[in-house]
């Protein structure tokens, strides 16, 4: 089947001069182009040409009717027919006739391979749309229950070490708790971020029948219970090294949460690398190590952050490990291998068990405060990791653009310069 496109006649022309202004000059109006058509082998035309991202009235109709027709009949079997009751079973019934009701308006005009597929669209789309909405409800309900603590700027300055459970919320915050994860998260990411990039490089440029062991172990520690984790090293280094709790031990224990992580993300991302820039170095005479510095850690650079963000976002709401080896404490600790040193999600376990109103109130604040400081890790980093390769911002284009206008006049300079200037010979 070949495909022809109709070209739309030029303005003006087969006698048609269009429309014209006072001035006596021809207006080009923008006249939307013909479609685009399908012909048969017969030469017949089959019909237009449709962008894939456009939808035909068909559809819309189709998605329109299925909308009505699922709730309307969940209202039927919940208000008049039947005994059923509850908000959750409704939405349930509703979208399996929403399901029910699309599926027989696609098949009257469409075969069963274009109504699979719009099913399955339906459903992925569906599917996404529940995840951000069960995530929206979070942050909006913890938000919404602790903005009765975020407007006190004590919240964010002090500690609990003055503040009993009576107290109102004007006394004592979340200080300690703040700064405790950002001292264990830190020293977590300066363990992880070189172990899991130097593992994942192993991986993909070393290989080899070990290799291919790392790959497992820690494809298996990517599902490991994060209470695992706290008792190893509660086991291994506070019963036979410190004997004693410390932010130290926590970081310890979210590295190992973390460390599966980065490296799974990070052997994904470096796959990604085309083969044919290192092809490019090595025939540049670059050696193995200098094109994985130089050419594939820089073209995986934003991925290489992506994989940093997703094992942070692990580590940093982590609650078990930090428990079994941080230990709680109301006061400000800035030392993490001396002493207890509390994180934000383990203050929010100790207020939220608490039966005070204020107290409460004061863990949902403090999850808000998390759900803040992830965020603004997440900014950071993207910042630090920037663009992917070859994408480059307005600001870059222009430095190339300058640069490549001060090379062009440099090498016009030189070549004027070095340049013999011919001499006439003196006529005898």
């Amino acid at each position: 089947m070949s495909i022809t496109t109709l070209e739309r006649p030029l303005a003006g022309n087969d006698g048609d001069d269009g429309d014209r202004s006072a001035d006596g000059h021809a207006e080009t109006a923008a006249a939307p182009p013909a479609p685009t058509h399908i012909p048969s082998k017969e030469g017949i035309e089959v019909g237009p040409r449709r962008r894939l991202r456009e939808s035909t009235l068909d559809e819309r109709f189709n998605i329109l009717g299925a909308l009505v027709a699922g709730p309307t009949v969940a209202t039927l079997l919940f208000g008049w027919f039947t005994p059923l009751t509850g908000p959750i079973g409704w939405v349930v019934v509703a979208f399996l006739a929403f399901i029910g009701f699309y599926i027989l308006l696609v098949s009257l005009r469409s075969d069963r391979e274009e109504v699979k597929d719009r099913v399955l669209t339906v459903l992925l789309i569906s599917a996404g749309t529940i995840l951000f909405g069960a995530l929206a409800f979070v942050v909006v309900y913890t938000v919404g229950r602790g903005s009765v603590a975020l407007p006190h700027l004590n919240f964010f300055t002090e500690t609990m070490q003055l503040a009993g459970p009576l107290d109102g919320l004007d006394v004592g915050g979340i200080s300690h708790a703040i700064v405790g994860t950002l001292i264990q998260i830190s020293i977590a990411l300066a363990i992880t971020i070189p172990l899991g990039i130097t593992t994942a490089v192993f991986l993909n440029e070393i290989g080899g029948k070990f290799a291919r062991f790392v790959r497992t172990i820690s494809d298996a520690m990517t599902a490991l219970p994060s209470i695992v984790a706290g008792l190893f090293v509660y086991a291994a280094v506070i019963q036979l090294i410190t004997h004693q709790r410390s932010g130290f031990a926590a970081s310890l224990a979210i590295s190992v949460m973390m460390l599966p992580i980065i490296i799974r993300a990070s052997d994904v991302v470096l796959r990604l690398v085309p083969g044919n820039l290192r092809e490019a170095s090595y025939a540049l005479g670059s050696t193995r190590w200098r094109t994985v510095w130089s050419v594939v850690l820089p073209t995986a650079r934003s991925g290489l952050v992506t994989a940093v963000i997703l094992g942070t976002a692990r580590g940093i709401g982590e609650t078990s490990p930090v428990l079994l080896t941080s230990g709680i404490t109301a006061v400000m600790n800035l030392n993490p291998f001396e002493g207890p040193m509390i994180s934000l999600p383990l203050q929010v376990f100790d207020f939220v068990k608490s039966p005070e109103p204020n107290i409460i109130a004061r863990g949902f604040g403090t999850a808000a405060v998390l759900i803040l400081l992830v965020l603004l890790l997440f900014i950071v980093a993207r910042l630090i990791g920037g663009k992917g390769a070859g994408q480059l911002s307005d600001r870059q284009r222009r430095r190339v653009a300058q640069r490549s206008v001060d090379d062009l006049r440099r090498m016009t300079v030189e070549r004027y310069v070095l340049t013999p200037t011919p001499t006439k010979e003196p006529q005898k």
